[in-house]
């Protein structure tokens, strides 16, 4: 993978930033967030992966209570606040040795130009000694999808810095087929409506072992989000699905890396991916 000069991101980032009003860093939002995480573990080696970063309120507000205060004003601020407060908060919550991966979710709408916008991400990684390869961003669209040519440029760039990229909600509203064929992310994860009781349907492990299939003729990789029941986390295993995610294995918690019982691993192995 080729990472960007810095040199040169430098000075373009800094000429597009002049031009983007939106989210100049300093800009206060009318109300306050955290983050909470959620772990992602590999069945295969029986390691946490990586964390999900999701909003939360301070006092433990869930994230809609949160969404809702976003409107256009603000949508450019808080996608840069959160980004800046999962990187930080996520460092200082793991520990040394660490390479488990940070998952963090963005809007396509709230990239107004792509080199200038990951400024201060890329500050915030910096100044938490975080290496910015560890950082995977997951889009969606829960509308249909306008400018289909931005979204690849975000894309594009987001890789080109080395980070990896993720079709968040695979099979659900709008994040289909056409997406994953214009965009081609590293990962897709899929949506949990296909996989809910999936141990008992063989029309959805039908449907899951196809894409599969695809991703792999691709080089596209999956994780399956949502699992409830050692059932589902058995059959999605059987399916060659690696990557997993859900209240089986714990819930999200705020302001802290909740752990998994080794039990629910791979037989013998240890969460060292984490710390």
């Amino acid at each position: 993978m080729t990472l960007i000069d810095h040199r040169a991101f430098e000075s373009s980032a800094g000429r597009g930033w002049n031009k983007c009003g939106g989210c100049r860093e300093g800009q206060a939002l009318p109300f306050a967030f955290t983050m909470a995480f959620q772990p992602i573990v590999d069945l295969t080696h029986g390691t946490i992966w990586g964390y999900e970063a999701l909003v939360r309120g301070e006092a433990g507000e869930p994230a809609r209570a949160i969404l809702d205060q976003v409107d256009a004003a603000t949508i450019y601020a808080f996608d840069q606040a959160c980004r800046i407060r999962a990187i930080e908060l996520f460092a200082a919550l793991s520990p040394p040795g660490s390479t488990a991966m940070l998952s963090i979710n963005f809007k396509p709408n709230a990239v107004y130009e792509p080199a200038a916008c990951i400024r201060a991400t890329l500050e915030a990684a910096k100044r938490s000694g975080f290496d910015r390869t560890r950082l995977m961003f997951e889009f969606t669209e829960d509308e249909r999808m306008q400018d289909v040519a931005h979204v690849r440029r975000i894309v594009e760039a987001y890789r080109s810095f080395g980070f990896m990229t993720a079709l968040d909600d695979f099979g659900a509203g709008y994040a289909g087929l056409s997406l994953l064929s214009d965009m081609t992310p590293d990962l897709i994860k899929l949506d949990m409506s296909l996989l809910r009781g999936i141990d008992a349907s063989p029309a959805r492990q039908a449907i899951v072992r196809s894409i599969v299939a695809m991703t792999r003729e691709l080089g596209v990789a999956c994780l399956a989000e949502g699992l409830e029941t050692a059932a589902e986390v058995e059959t999605i295993r059987t399916l060659g699905i690696a990557l997993v995610q859900g209240f089986y294995f714990a819930a999200p918690v705020t302001g802290m890396l909740p752990p998994v019982s080794v039990g629910l691993l791979a037989d013998g192995a240890t969460q060292d991916a984490a710390g």
